[in-house]
Formats: C-alpha cells, sequence, structure tokens
C-alpha cells in the first residue's frame, strides 16, 4: 500500500512474465513525503482514477506502451473485468494493471544496494527512478539551483523573480525508493537504470510530456512539469504507476495552480513550524546516514480545515471533469473552484 493508493494483486510477476493487479484510489494525501495526512480530501481518489485512466488511454491511442488494463466501477466484485473509462457510468475508483517486480532495495553502510535490487530483478522490474520532466521553472524549484539559466536555453544570466516557461522540455532523474528522493546525474541515473536504456527512458518522458501537454492545453490547462515511472520487462519500456493527475504533476488554469501544490502551499503559509521541521529532519537523517527521517521530525502535521477540504475536493473533482470533458462529478464549474482556492 502507498499513502494514497491501494495494491491488490491477482497474479504475482515472474521473472519471466508481467503480473495481474489493480491499484484502489483512496481519498488519502501526502505533502513533503510525509506519508499518509491526518485527514482525508473527498472525491479525492476518484478524480485521480478518472484523470489517470483517461491519460493512459490517450497515450495508448498515441503509440505509447503502458500498463494500463481497464478501470472498474466503485463497487468492485470479484471476477469483474477491467472496462474502458467510456463504459463507465460513474467514476471509477480503481483501475486494472500489468505487475512487474519490484525487488528490495537494501540500505547498509548509508548507501544503498542497486547492484542487490538488479540481481533479484531477473529482467522483469520497475525501474528504481523516476523521471521528471519540466516545461516551467518557478520561484523556487530545486533545478534554479543546479544550473543557470543558459543551461536550460533561456536569454538571460539570472533567474527572474517569477514562473519561467522553458524553451524545450527539461528532463531530470531522481531515485523512486530511498528515504529522500535526490537528483542524479546522467552516469549515476545510468547505473541506477540497469538494463533499462536511459535515454529509451528520456524518450518516453517527453513523448508522455508532449501528450499530457496538448490534451491539457485543449481543455485550457498549463501543463507545468510532472513525472513517469517505468517497467522494463523482456527488453521493453512501459509506463507505470499512474500519470498525468493532480498529484503527479502540476498544472495551472487561469494563473492558479490546480495541483496538490495548492494543498503544500497552504501548509507553508499556515503551518510553518512543520513544514521547516520536516527540511531539518531529512538534513539530520542525511548528516546521520539513516534512511528513516520522520523518526527524526518531532512536530505532526494539524488537520485542514473542513472548508480547505471542501475547496480542494471541489477543485479536484472540478478539475477532473474540466480536463476531461467530461461531466462525471457533481462539481462547480472549474473557473469558481478555481477562484475559491485562489482565496485560501
Amino acid at each position: 500500500m502507498t499513502s494514497v493508493k491501494e495494491f491488490r494483486v491477482a497474479q504475482e510477476p515472474t521473472g519471466t512474465d508481467l503480473g495481474r493487479g489493480r491499484f484502489v484510489f483512496t481519498d488519502r494525501y501526502s505533502v513533503f513525503d510525509w506519508g499518509e495526512m491526518p485527514d482525508h480530501v473527498p472525491q479525492k481518489g476518484a478524480s485521480l482514477c478518472t484523470m489517470g485512466a483517461h491519460n493512459f488511454e490517450v497515450l495508448e491511442d498515441d503509440g505509447v506502451p503502458t500498463h494500463y488494463r481497464g478501470v472498474y466501477g466503485p463497487e468492485v466484485r470479484e471476477g469483474d473485468r477491467p472496462v474502458g473509462l467510456d463504459a463507465c457510468a460513474a467514476a471509477p475508483t480503481a483501475m486494472a494493471i500489468d505487475l512487474t517486480r519490484v525487488p528490495d532495495l537494501p540500505y547498509l553502510n548509508a548507501e544503498y544496494d542497486y547492484d542487490a535490487y538488479h540481481d533479484a530483478a531477473d529482467g522483469n522490474f520497475l525501474v528504481p527512478l523516476e523521471i521528471v520532466f519540466r516545461n516551467t521553472v518557478p520561484v523556487g524549484s530545486s533545478l534554479r539551483s543546479r544550473g543557470s539559466p543558459a543551461d536550460y536555453g533561456l536569454d538571460t544570466d539570472t533567474w527572474p523573480e517569477e514562473t519561467v516557461d522553458l524553451p524545450e522540455p527539461v528532463v531530470e532523474f531522481s531515485t523512486k525508493y530511498e528515504e529522500q528522493d535526490r537528483y542524479l546525474d546522467r552516469e549515476e541515473a545510468d547505473r541506477i537504470a540497469g538494463a533499462a536504456d536511459l535515454d529509451e527512458l528520456e524518450s518516453v518522458a517527453l513523448a508522455v510530456n508532449d501528450v499530457l501537454t496538448r490534451q491539457a492545453e485543449s481543455q485550457g490547462f498549463h501543463h507545468e512539469d510532472g513525472k513517469i515511472e517505468c517497467l522494463y520487462h523482456d527488453g521493453t519500456i512501459e509506463v507505470a504507476d499512474v500519470v498525468g493527475t493532480f498529484d503527479e504533476n502540476r498544472f495551472a488554469y487561469r494563473g492558479q495552480e490546480v495541483s496538490k501544490e495548492v494543498i503544500r502551499q497552504y501548509y507553508r503559509r499556515t503551518d510553518p513550524e512543520w513544514v521547516e521541521a520536516v527540511s531539518a529532519a531529512k538534513s539530520r537523517a542525511r548528516e546521520k546516514g539513516v534512511a528513516d527521517w520522520r523518526g527524526l521530525c518531532e512536530p505532526t502535521p494539524e488537520p485542514l480545515p473542513e472548508s480547505v477540504l471542501g475547496a480542494v475536493s471541489d477543485l479536484y473533482a472540478a478539475g477532473a471533469n474540466a480536463y476531461t470533458g467530461t461531466e462525471w462529478f457533481d462539481a462547480p464549474a472549474v473557473d469558481a473552484a478555481v477562484d475559491r482556492v485562489r482565496e485560501l
């Protein structure tokens, strides 16, 4: 189980064959890598499942291979077969997927043992990387600390104090299974990717970014950045996990964030002590060479007020309606939902 969706296995994968399983989307949420937060956002799970399924079907139509096999309605019964999104009478809450192997990643002597991971993978595994693509660089983005504007094709010597649109998408690689995600240079990313070709992973990420950007623009959204995960099986790469939702990606609508970033920014404004404690705990964990930074963080996050939960719930539901072009949810118009979170 992840912090926001549950995992069901119907058929275990082997060293040579993919398995079968499903994601069950919940209303839980996570920010700042904390894991499950103290409350839930109503309709969030169904919104993410609907958007994810929509994007997977658009990607398949565009020739991008994925592990998606369809969706299930709100009441999943044993023996139910997954269907396409257009066959659903209501917003789905579960997604059928191909399964690959995820070996243990040992942590010994303050280092992660990726050789052991790949030795156990046997040619059928989830690539232990997140492939990040960026179309914009907001103020505060970590990318600004890793290069100058000229490194990314911008005609300026210093980073402006505003969000910058990149002339071409930038792809980066970060760790997937380490307790604290870190960005990697290409040499280390290539080593961690194992048998999966790094250039092919980058090409797949750019293809996904292109499809999602076009889909977003067609519905009035601006696609700012996102990430994918990939599985490697029998020499091929498929997009895994979920793509193009308000949790995995950042979108804006009429200049307002319509992603999980709304919740992040709310906590930064209203609970800075906890946000700063999280950052300090991560730093202490790095200094101590330990993986579990949460054990070093004494403060815990406060629950969101009901008014904020309601506004965020409407944003997820209204955003999913607008993004997919279908009224899946009884929600305000996206313009009204966006205006409401703008005031938080």
